[in-house]
């Protein structure tokens, strides 16, 4: 399934985990997420992270829903910067951009990894 398949609009984020227990190996950015349309609770992983950026805002006693996510394009500002820090090392690896943008906060998350999965 495609990023940009799933309904995001109002999907809550209940928690976030970054996990580094082997770093380099397993990268993983792991959001738990409540859809809107189901109520069934989910855990989106991003695997193989190598950026990743959040500006979240606490205080607010509300929900973190979500407005919109995206997988963005190559020409990414933060990917082609990302891309000339590593000097071409990382230039045959494969990245996504994925950038969700929070309503509650008015926050934003925003990643750079070869993929995800659901679980």
């Amino acid at each position: 399934m495609n990023f940009e398949d799933f309904y995001w609009h109002d999907a809550i984020i209940k928690n976030i985990t970054i996990d580094r227990n082997n770093p380099g190996i397993k990268d993983e950015i792991k959001l738990e997420i409540v859809w809107p349309d189901t109520e069934k609770r989910v855990h989106f992983i991003f695997e193989s992270v190598y950026w990743a950026k959040m500006e979240l805002n606490f205080g607010i006693v509300a929900d973190e829903n979500i407005y919109q996510a995206r997988h963005l394009l190559n020409n990414d500002k933060d990917l082609i910067r990302f891309y000339s820090q590593w000097n071409g090392l990382m230039d045959n690896i494969k990245l996504n951009v994925y950038e969700i943008e929070l309503s509650s906060t008015g926050g934003l998350i925003k990643i750079i990894a070869k993929g995800f999965r659901i679980n």
